[in-house]
C-alpha cells in the first residue's frame, strides 16, 4: 500500500509544479505585452470620453454674430468707453450703474472683415443714457480674436443722433444716422448722414461722409431701432411728432 502512494504523490507534485510554472509564464507575457503597448493606448477610452464632454474650441476663421455682442465687453484697457476706467460687460444687451446711468446695445449691427485677416469682425452701436436729456451714441468695432469679440475701436457720433443702419463692405464700415447742423438746435434732427469708416489699429477713421436733408425724422432723437438690442423682441415704436 505504501509503495502505491509514493508514485501518486510524486505525480501530484509534478502537476502542481507544472501549473505554477505555466501561470508564472502567462503573467510575465501579460506584463510584457503591457510594456510593449504604445504610449497612450491605455488612455484611449478616457480620451474618447473627454472629447465627448469638452466643447470644440472656436477657430479664428469663425464669424462673430450680432447676438454675441449682447453679452460682451464695452471698452478695453487700450480704448476706454466714455471715460470708464475699466470695461463694462453687457447682460442681455444692457448695463446699468448705481447712479442710474444705463448703456444699451442698439439694433444696428453688421458682420464683416474690418482688419484684413479674413475673419468676420463686428461693428455695432452703443447708447449711453445718463438719466437727463442726453443720449450719447457710439459706433464700436469688435475684432474677431480666435472666434471671440474683442473691443477694438470706437467713434463718438454725438448726443441724440440715432443710427438707422450699419454695413460692412470691402473692409469699410458705413453708418447712416440722423444729426443736425453744427449751429442747429439739439431737438432738431434735419440731416441724414452717411459716413464711411475704416479700422486703423484702435481707431475708426472717417474716410468721408455725405449729408441729405430729412424732414420726417423725429425731433426727440428716437427711431424704431433706438434703445433696442439686437435680436430683442422688444422694439420701441416711433413716437409721434409733436406739432
Amino acid at each position: 500500500m505504501r509503495r502505491k502512494l509514493v508514485p501518486v504523490v510524486a505525480l501530484s507534485m509534478a502537476c502542481l509544479l507544472a501549473l505554477t510554472t505555466a501561470c508564472s509564464t502567462g503573467s510575465r507575457k501579460k506584463r510584457d505585452r503591457s510594456a510593449d503597448r504604445p504610449a497612450g493606448t491605455g488612455a484611449k477610452r478616457d480620451d474618447v470620453d473627454a472629447a465627448r464632454t469638452t466643447p470644440s474650441p472656436r477657430h479664428a476663421g469663425d464669424q462673430l454674430t450680432c447676438l454675441e455682442l449682447r453679452n460682451t465687453r464695452i471698452g478695453s484697457s487700450r480704448v476706454r468707453y466714455r471715460g470708464y476706467a475699466a470695461p463694462i460687460r453687457l447682460a442681455a444687451g444692457r448695463w446699468s450703474d448705481r447712479d442710474g446711468t444705463t448703456v444699451e446695445l442698439q439694433r444696428p449691427c453688421a458682420i464683416g472683415n474690418l482688419d484684413g485677416d479674413g475673419a468676420g469682425d463686428a461693428i455695432g452701436v452703443v447708447m449711453l443714457d445718463g438719466g437727463g436729456t442726453g443720449r450719447f451714441f457710439t459706433l464700436a468695432a469688435w475684432r474677431n480674436v480666435k472666434g471671440e469679440p474683442d473691443y477694438q475701436a470706437q467713434v463718438d457720433l454725438g448726443d441724440r443722433t440715432p443710427v438707422e443702419s450699419v454695413s460692412v463692405r470691402d473692409g469699410r464700415a458705413t453708418v447712416v444716422y440722423l444729426t443736425r447742423p453744427a449751429d442747429g438746435p439739439m431737438a432738431e434732427l434735419s440731416i441724414r448722414r452717411t459716413a464711411v469708416y475704416q479700422l486703423r489699429g484702435t481707431t475708426l477713421a472717417e474716410l468721408s461722409h455725405t449729408d441729405a436733408q430729412v424732414a420726417d425724422a423725429s425731433d426727440d432723437g428716437d427711431t424704431a431701432d433706438s434703445g433696442t438690442a439686437p435680436d430683442s423682441p422688444d422694439i420701441r415704436k416711433r413716437r409721434p411728432r409733436s406739432r
